[in-house]
């Protein structure tokens, strides 16, 4: 689902409703109502990495352990979720404690490398990129 808070509505492919529809969804009250809006083009997703595939060669962002994130073009994948991207962009997220005030201080560290193999057993989730603003 995605969410737009202007509108407080949702657009959707839901799990419950045939796939080659769009749903718009809006909350109303307690209830929701829930309208076909348009056809959406026809997509075959059987299991999950079929959605990993929907992403060859479009930008992905990659969450994974240690507080790594990565955003960059999926080239290819497997079926442990190891992964070749291209354009990558890590960023590490350090915490430090200030001694004076014992705050948490969070530090953002990034990198650009042109090709990168990402090992499945570090990733937590994929998706497409989170842009600022949305």
């Amino acid at each position: 689902f995605f969410f737009n808070p202007a509108s407080a509505s949702l657009r959707a492919s839901c799990l419950d409703f045939p796939f080659n529809y769009l749903y718009t969804v809006q909350l109303v009250g307690i209830g929701i109502i829930m309208e076909e809006t348009e056809p959406a083009p026809t997509v075959t997703v059987k299991e999950p990495l079929d959605l990993i595939r929907l992403s060859l060669d479009e930008r992905i962002y990659v969450k994974m352990r240690n507080e790594r994130e990565l955003r960059g073009r999926l080239h290819a994948y497997d079926q442990h979720l190891n992964m070749v991207l291209g354009e990558a962009e890590e960023t590490v997220t350090t915490i430090e404690i200030d001694e004076e005030t014992y705050e948490e201080l969070y530090k953002k560290t990034k990198r650009n490398i042109p090709m990168l193999f990402v090992r499945g057993d570090g990733v937590i989730l994929v998706s497409p990129p989170i842009r600022a603003g949305v």
